[in-house]
């Protein structure tokens, strides 16, 4: 072999090993972002599934407190007519 085709192969072998690093570099950038994209994503779910939950305490909360102010006035309302009827059965006049 001669030496300008040692030259020239060995130019060939440089080219094609820029054109590989490039391509890695490329890799990497697209595979950087793709991963800061996918941490994004990550944050959002996490900040929507503790808004949800805060939310859904919030309701369970609400729907609890009703219950209780409906069973005390239930058993208010109740109490009164319990009263009406012993004054009802008893005569006893207002």
């Amino acid at each position: 072999m001669e030496e300008t085709e040692v030259e020239l192969i060995a130019e060939q072998i440089r080219h094609a090993n820029s054109l590989l690093k490039a391509e890695v570099a490329a890799l990497r950038a697209e595979l950087d972002h793709q991963k800061e994209l996918t941490t994004h994503r990550l944050r959002s779910l996490e900040i929507q599934t503790a808004d949800h939950e805060t939310r859904l305490r919030a309701a369970t909360d609400g729907v609890t407190q009703f219950k209780m102010w409906s069973g005390l006035t239930n058993g208010g309302s109740s109490l009164l007519a319990i009263v009406a009827f012993v004054k009802a059965f008893f005569g006893v006049s207002p």
